[in-house]
Order: structure tokens, then sequence, then C-alpha cells
């Protein structure tokens, strides 16, 4: 399982040890609006972790926690997984940050290692993010990795906003030389 380290995070996969941060995180209703529309339950929280570490164990990729390096916190978290978690659809990224941890680019820089470890490590010919249409600072993140916007559709039982990257697109990007030069 690949741990990354970025300037000031370090991402663990999802474990049983990252239950108490992540159940923290993921009960917050500000920050589920856009992604459950509920806050979760201990047993949700339970099942998500549960979920992640069989797709680590199966696939080789999944959640990671985002821990800031300085203070050893479980400030958010993120994913490489398939989009609608459809075996057959494409590569998805994605995150969710505590709301003291929002508008200090933790979420671009993840996304950055993220999705650069997926396009090294995985070579998929395209990444794509999928968010509410009013989540503006996640589209926003979108546009900071190169991401374009591809359309509407409904994904995880919601009508969502796609963007995608693809790996020409990458290669040329301003996200994949900041990347290189932060791993």
């Amino acid at each position: 399982m690949s741990v990354l380290l970025t300037p000031r995070l370090r991402l663990e996969p999802l474990d049983d040890h990252h239950f108490q941060g992540l159940h923290e995180l993921n009960r917050d209703p500000v920050v589920m609006r856009h992604i459950t529309g509920r806050p979760d339950t201990p047993e949700d929280t339970q099942r998500m972790i549960d979920r992640v570490k069989a797709r680590w164990a199966e696939l080789g990729y999944s959640w990671w926690a985002f821990i800031r390096q300085d203070d050893g916190q479980l400030i958010g978290s993120g994913c490489i997984q398939h989009l609608n978690r459809d075996p057959g659809g494409p590569l998805e990224t994605g995150w969710r940050l505590r709301q003291d941890a929002w508008g200090q680019g933790f979420a671009s820089e993840a996304a950055r290692h993220m999705v650069g470890w997926a396009f090294r490590t995985l070579k998929p010919g395209l990444i794509c993010a999928v968010c509410q249409p009013e989540n503006t600072p996640s589209s926003t993140v979108m546009q900071r990795l190169g991401m374009t916007f591809t359309g509407t559709g409904r994904w995880y039982d919601m009508d969502c906003a796609r963007y995608d990257l693809t790996a020409a697109q990458w290669a040329v990007s301003a996200a994949r030389t900041r990347y290189e030069a932060e791993a």
C-alpha cells in the first residue's frame, strides 16, 4: 500500500486506526453536505473503512487519510477509485477536508499527489472527478489540476458536474510540474 508525502501532508491508506479522525470528519454535516448529504454514523464510518481496506487489498488503491505532518492530525481524506464504484468505470479522484483546513491549499496539494501517483503507477488514459455543481471549492481544485468540465450526469445518486484529465493533458500541466518538484 502506498504512502504519499507532500510538502505538508502524509497520505496513508485508510485503516482502522484512522477511525476517530475519519469519523470526526465524516460526521460534520457541513463537510458531508456535498458528499452524501448527511453526517455519518459510527457504523457508516466503519463500513467505509472496511470497504476501503478491501479495495486496497484487491486493487492496490483506494482512500488515503490526509495527516498533517506538523501535528499528526487527520485533516481530510481522498481517493483514487472507480467512478460510481463501478469497476468498469474510469478512475476517479476525490477529497474531503475538515472545515478548519479549508482554504489553505491542502486539497490541491493532496489531489496533485494522488493524481500524479495514479498516472505514474496505474497509467490510466484518463482520471475524472465529480462534484455537485454548486460545490465551487471542489470544482476549483479540479480546474487547478488541469481538469476540464465535460458535462453533467448522475453519479453516487446525485446530479454532478464531471471534470476529466487525460494522461496527455497531465503530461503538460502546471500541476504535474509542481507535483514532480514536490515529490
